[in-house]
C-alpha cells in the first residue's frame, strides 16, 4: 500500500548542522598518516589510485590463508577467546539494558508505584525505596526565530497531510460502507421475496451465519429429503444466488410415452422451464420440479421391480408396462432441454393416454406424500428389534388395474352391443344398461379432503356393473366386473348371476377370469331365454286365428324346440346364437320315436332363417318366422 507506514530498523543518522572542527581532523590525519612531515600530495594520489585498483577480496583471502595454515590447537583457543568475548559483550549488553530498566523503573515509581514495582530488580529495591527519583521539566533554552518557524510550518504540513489521508480514508469508508449497505437491502429484499412466495425460510444445519430455502417434500424419502435445501447466498452486488448443492444442473422429468408395436403412437408434454429462467422464483421452483421428478422415477423403479409377473421390465432408465399385446407404456427420465422426438404418427387419443398416465403417477407420488405425513402425527407402534419395511408405493399397480378394468369394459360393452344388434335385427328389444366405475360413482369423502378422497377411491378396487332384461318377462342377467390394484390378488374377475324362471336349475358360475367363457355364458343365457319365449309364444294367422300346435322345449340347452300337430306330424325347431347372427332352422320328424338332436341335423331343413346386423334387406322379425314356421 503506497500509504503504508514503514518503521526503520537502523538508527537515523543526524546530519550536523556544522561540520568538524579543525583540531578534529587533524587529530584524524595524525591518527591515520602519521605527522605531517610525511603527508604528500604525492602520497595522496599513489594512496588513491593503490584504493582504486586494490582487490577487495584480497585481504579476505589472506585472512584464510592465514586461518588455514594455522593448527587445532591454535584455532581452538582462537574460538575460546572469541567465545568469551561475544559472551562478555552480552553480558555487558545484557547489564546495560538492566540498569537502564531500574533506571526507568525508579523513575516512574513515583507517579505508579504499583507498575514499577514489578520491573524493578530485588537488589535495587532493597536499596533505593520506591519514588525516591522523580523527574522535572527543565526549560530548555530559547530557540531563534526561524527555527520556530521552520518547526510551525513541518507541523502545519504534517498536520495537513494527516488530515487528507484521514479525509480520503473516511470517504473511502463510507463509499464502501454505502455498497455495503446497498447489497445487503438488494439481498434481504429478495429473500422477503421468496418467503413471501410462500416458500420456507431457515438457517442452515451447518452454517448458522447462512440462510437456505426449503424446497423439498418433508415427507420424501430420506435421500431426496436432504436435497430439498439449498442455501441462498449473496453476490457482490446483493443479488442472490441458489446454492442447490446435489441438484443437477440440468432439469430433468419424467415422459411418458405409448408404443403401438414399433411405433410410437403417443407421448407426454415435458414439463418446460419458464420464459424467466434467470428469476430466483423460477430457479426455485425448477430445483424442487427436479428432485420431484427424480423421487418419481426411483419410486417408479422400486415398484417396477416387484411387478414383473406382471410383464413389467426395467432397464437402465427406461420402465416398459403393458398395456395389451401390441400396446405398453414407456417411462423414462429425460432432460427437459433434451432434443425432443419426431412427432407420434398416431391420434391425440394416445397423446390424451400419456398425459393422463403422466399426471396420475404425479398425483399418486403426492398422494403418499401425504399419507407419510397422516402416518407421523400418529402414535408410533411398539419398537421391534426388526427392522420395519418402507413399502413400496402404488404408482404403477393403479394405473395398470385401471387400463385392465377399462379394457375388460370396453370389451364387455362390445359383446352385448352385439348381441343386442343382432337381437334388434330380429325385431326383439332388449332393455341394456351399463354403469362403468360404479365403484368411483359417488364420493364418500367423509373428514377427508376431496382430493384423498379421491385418490382413495382410485386406490381401492374398481367394479362396473353391466344389465339387461331378455325376451321373457322377469329374465334377466348382470355381470359385474371386478379388477383389483393390490397384489396379490391382481386381475379382473367377472361375477355373472342369471335370473331365468323358466329354467330355475340353471345357476349363476360365480367368478369367472376367461372372457371366452363369459361370453359363452351370456349367449347361453340368451339362447335359453329365447327358446323359453319361442315356447310361450302362440303363433296366429289372420286367416285361420290360431295355428295348430305349439313349440314345446325338448332340449333348451342344445336350443331344440318341437311342435306336433294333431295329425301326428312333427317339427323341430333349432335355434343358433352367437354375437355374429341368429339362425333358426326346423327340421321334419318321421314319427315321435325320432325326437332328439342327431335326428334333426341328419334331415334337411324345411325352413330356415338367419339374422344378421349387416344386412340391409328386409328380413321378418323373429315371431313371424315362428308363425311361418308353425304352419303345416
Amino acid at each position: 500500500m503506497s500509504d503504508s507506514f514503514s518503521i526503520p530498523l537502523r538508527p537515523v543518522i543526524e546530519k550536523r548542522d556544522q561540520p568538524d572542527s579543525l583540531p578534529r581532523d587533524i587529530a584524524q590525519i595524525n591518527a591515520q598518516w602519521g605527522s605531517f612531515r610525511e603527508l604528500t600530495e604525492e602520497k595522496l594520489r599513489q594512496k588513491i589510485e593503490e584504493d582504486k585498483h586494490k582487490d577487495p577480496w584480497e585481504e579476505e583471502d589472506g585472512e584464510h590463508k592465514d586461518a588455514d595454515e594455522l593448527d587445532a590447537t591454535e584455532r581452538r583457543d582462537q574460538l575460546y577467546k572469541r567465545r568469551a568475548e561475544i559472551i562478555q559483550f552480552a553480558l555487558q549488553a545484557h547489564m546495560e539494558a538492566s540498569f537502564a530498566l531500574d533506571f526507568v523503573s525508579l523513575l516512574l515509581s513515583k507517579h505508579n508505584p504499583r507498575q514499577a514495582e514489578t520491573s524493578l530488580s530485588p537488589f535495587l529495591k532493597s536499596a533505593a525505596p520506591l519514588g525516591s527519583l522523580r523527574s522535572e521539566v527543565v526549560n530548555p533554552p530559547p530557540r531563534p526565530d526561524a527555527a520556530l518557524k521552520n518547526i510551525k510550518s513541518v507541523s502545519r504540513g504534517w498536520r495537513l497531510q494527516n488530515f487528507n489521508s484521514a479525509a480520503s480514508k473516511l470517504l473511502n469508508a463510507s463509499s464502501r460502507l454505502d455498497n455495503e449497505v446497498e447489497s445487503e437491502t438488494k439481498y434481504w429484499n429478495e429473500v422477503l421475496a421468496v418467503k413471501a412466495k410462500g416458500w420456507k425460510v431457515c438457517r442452515l444445519p451447518r452454517e448458522g451465519q447462512a440462510l437456505g430455502v426449503q424446497y423439498g417434500f418433508l415427507e420424501a424419502t430420506p435421500i431426496f429429503r436432504d436435497r430439498g435445501l439449498a442455501a441462498l447466498r449473496r453476490t457482490d452486488d446483493g443479488s442472490l444466488v441458489l446454492d442447490k448443492g446435489l441438484v443437477p444442473r440440468k432439469a430433468q422429468g419424467v415422459r411418458v410415452r405409448v408404443r403401438h408395436g414399433d411405433r410410437i403412437v403417443g407421448c407426454s408434454k415435458v414439463c418446460r422451464p419458464s420464459k424467466d429462467a434467470e428469476s430466483i422464483e423460477s430457479r426455485i421452483l425448477q430445483a424442487r420440479d427436479t428432485v420431484f421428478e427424480e423421487e418419481l422415477f426411483h419410486e417408479v423403479m422400486r415398484e417396477a421391480r416387484i411387478l414383473g409377473s406382471q410383464g413389467v421390465t426395467t432397464r437402465q432408465n427406461l420402465v416398459q408396462v403393458p398395456i395389451s399385446d401390441e400396446q405398453e407404456v414407456l417411462l423414462d427420465l429425460v432432460d427437459w432441454d433434451q432434443d425432443r422426438e419426431p412427432e407420434p404418427t398416431g391420434s391425440s387419443e394416445h397423446n390424451t393416454l400419456a398425459d393422463a398416465i403422466s399426471h396420475s403417477v404425479r398425483i399418486l407420488l403426492t398422494y403418499a406424500h401425504r399419507q407419510n405425513a397422516y402416518r407421523r402425527t400418529q402414535l408410533p407402534p411398539p419398537l421391534n428389534p426388526k427392522r420395519r419395511p418402507v413399502p413400496e408405493y402404488q404408482l404403477l399397480r393403479p394405473i395398470m388395474a385401471y387400463l385392465q378394468h377399462k379394457s375388460h369394459v370396453q370389451w364387455l360393452e362390445s359383446f352385448i352391443t352385439d348381441l343386442r344388434l343382432v337381437l334388434e335385427s330380429a325385431g326383439i328389444n332388449c332393455d341394456f344398461r351399463a354403469t362403468e366405475f360404479s365403484s368411483v360413482g359417488i364420493l364418500q369423502s367423509g373428514n377427508l379432503p376431496k382430493i384423498e378422497a379421491l385418490v382413495g377411491t382410485f386406490l381401492a378396487p374398481f367394479e362396473s356393473t353391466f344389465s339387461a332384461t331378455l325376451l321373457t318377462p322377469q329374465s334377466s342377467f348382470k355381470a359385474r366386473i371386478r379388477t383389483n390394484p393390490a397384489m396379490p390378488p391382481f386381475g379382473t374377475f367377472y361375477d355373472v348371476s342369471v335370473n331365468l324362471p323358466e329354467f330355475p336349475d340353471v345357476k349363476s358360475p360365480g367368478r369367472v377370469g376367461l372372457q371366452d367363457e363369459v361370453a359363452s355364458m351370456l349367449t347361453h343365457f340368451v339362447m335359453l331365454d329365447m327358446t323359453a319365449a319361442i315356447s310361450a309364444h302362440k303363433p296366429q294367422t289372420p286367416d285361420q286365428g290360431a295355428v295348430d300346435g305349439s313349440w314345446d322345449i325338448s332340449y333348451p340347452h342344445h336350443g331344440e324346440l318341437v311342435s306336433v300337430n294333431r295329425a301326428g306330424q312333427g317339427k323341430k325347431m333349432r335355434v343358433r346364437f352367437s354375437r355374429e347372427e341368429l339362425n333358426i332352422s326346423t327340421y321334419p320328424l318321421g314319427g315321435t320315436d325320432g325326437l332328439g338332436p342327431v335326428a334333426a341335423l341328419e334331415s334337411p331343413s324345411l325352413l330356415s332363417q338367419t339374422w344378421k346386423p349387416a344386412v340391409s334387406e328386409p328380413q321378418p322379425s323373429l315371431y313371424e318366422f315362428i308363425a311361418q314356421a308353425s304352419q303345416p
